[in-house]
């Protein structure tokens, strides 16, 4: 999975970025955006995408990459910035935030099939965090820091099991709205009925 660092690194890159984000597709929570970047000799422990890990993985992998990581970010869009600027505007938004945000400048960045203008080269593949363990190790951060978010809004709206379907469009949800009504954390400008 670290073929795509090496052949940057070989190309004289330094500081590789990756990043991804968790929470596109639900209709309630936040969007969460993460930056990771690993020292050029960082020998991978990422091989899967964190959609493909159980929880417990993820969250023992989560402690390993901030632990391991030269740098990193996560950056948290509310529901109500994704509903006034729209889904992929508060995405790019929350990109800009995580890279401005980091310590270290870095000189490439590795998007998952984001196209966003940089004042660095970077590439936008689809599946990144597939073939790039920095891209699977910033999926990872945003996942655990959004689950960790939706299991918390489920004691606080204990009407919904924001725990089980983090908000996500499940019947199960769909279902909840129909009894509750919708909650501040719901984005509004989504298919919630």
């Amino acid at each position: 999975m670290d073929s795509l660092e090496k052949e940057i690194y070989k190309k004289g890159y330094r500081y590789i970025v990756g990043v991804d984000e968790a929470g596109r597709g639900p209709i309630a929570g936040p969007l969460v955006i993460s930056s990771v970047v690993f020292n050029y000799n960082q020998k991978p422990f990422v091989y899967a995408d964190s959609k493909k890990l159980s929880p417990k993985e993820r969250e023992r992998l989560y402690i390993e990459i901030i632990e391991n990581a030269l740098d990193y970010n996560i950056v948290i869009v509310e529901n109500e910035k994704i509903d006034s600027l729209g889904v992929s505007s508060a995405l790019k938004e929350g990109i800009y935030e995580a890279l401005k945000n980091l310590y270290i400048k870095p000189d490439y960045a590795i998007l998952d099939f984001i196209n966003i203008d940089l004042d660095f080269d970077s590439i936008s593949i689809p599946k990144a965090d597939e073939v790039s363990h920095t891209v699977a190790a910033a999926s990872i951060l945003a996942k655990v820091t959004r689950d960790r978010i939706m299991e918390d809004y489920s004691k606080v709206y204990p009407n919904f099991s924001f725990n089980k379907h983090k908000g996500y469009p499940t019947k199960q949800h769909y279902k909840e709205i129909q009894m509750y009504g919708i909650t501040p954390i719901h984005r509004k400008s989504y298919r919630l009925f």
